[in-house]
């Protein structure tokens, strides 16, 4: 699947992060205080502006952090709903042109991303 950059999994995001993640974006210049909310649940999450993910550039339409973005972002649209199956978020465009190989790839990865999240949450 390739992404036609159409911004709409950029507005109102609630991509939680991995440590690995928080890290990346900081080695890239960013302060973790200004793109990260951590939710009551010790899971943090990409910052929104103005409904937008933080990184989300509004001229531009593209994402400021494209090549070091959140696993999570890479992975969409893969996600997993509230009994852990794996799905495809519809609200991607190209969610359809997704092959079953791919999304057992990403499923399997999206299943490792989230451990690793609960994990670090639980520690902090």
């Amino acid at each position: 699947m390739q992404c036609i950059h159409c911004q709409k999994c950029c507005r109102q995001t609630m991509m939680e992060l991995s440590e690995a993640d928080m890290v990346r974006l900081e080695r890239r210049g960013h302060q973790r205080r200004d793109f990260v909310n951590l939710g009551d649940d010790g899971v943090p999450r990409l910052r929104n502006v103005d409904e937008w993910c933080i990184f989300y550039d509004p001229e531009a339409r593209r994402c400021r952090e494209y090549r070091s973005r959140p696993l999570g972002c890479v992975l969409y649209p893969v996600n997993m709903d509230e009994d852990g199956a794996i799905i495809v978020d519809e609200l991607c465009p190209r969610a359809g042109t997704l092959s079953s190989q791919e999304l057992a790839d990403r499923g399997k990865r999206l299943r490792s991303l989230l451990n690793t999240i609960d994990r670090e949450a639980e520690r902090r």
